[in-house]
């Protein structure tokens, strides 16, 4: 790298699946973002849960002993579709917010494969940035 970053990254958010994918190749790549992440001491935020390539990137982190953020919308939060949020659980209200927090708690978002949803999210999100507007998913 040509120079060095103005600041250092401390927080990272990672948007990827909640689940495992078609190919293995997605998940063992998930698991080494988590231990690079560890290696690093960058703490995770994300959506919420443990399920799919989003639960083996928090788990690496959280066994790792790294802070693991998990922002979750009220409505995702009274049943189990994500499965048990990995380390800290902050609740807010809709979708929208949780994006806005997400953004208020990172350095930088990194994208994995994640089918349809997460391409959405991650293309509005940086087009829309963090408004009240962005697309519910």
């Amino acid at each position: 790298m040509a120079g060095s970053l103005s600041h250092q990254i401390r927080n990272n958010c990672v948007f990827c699946g909640s689940s495992l994918g078609k190919e293995k190749e997605f998940l063992e790549s998930a698991n080494h973002l988590g231990w690079v992440l560890v290696e690093r001491k960058i703490h995770l935020v994300y959506g919420g849960g443990s399920l799919g390539l989003m639960g083996s990137v928090s788990i690496a982190i959280f066994l790792g002993g790294n802070h693991v953020l998990g922002i979750v919308p009220k409505a995702l939060a009274k049943v189990d579709i994500i499965g048990k949020t990995v380390g800290e659980k902050l609740q807010v209200s809709i979708m929208s917010k949780r994006m806005n927090a997400m953004f208020d708690h990172v350095d930088v978002f990194i994208a994995l494969p994640g089918g349809l949803g997460t391409i959405r999210r991650d293309i509005s999100y940086f087009l829309l940035g963090p408004t009240e507007h962005s697309p519910e998913t």
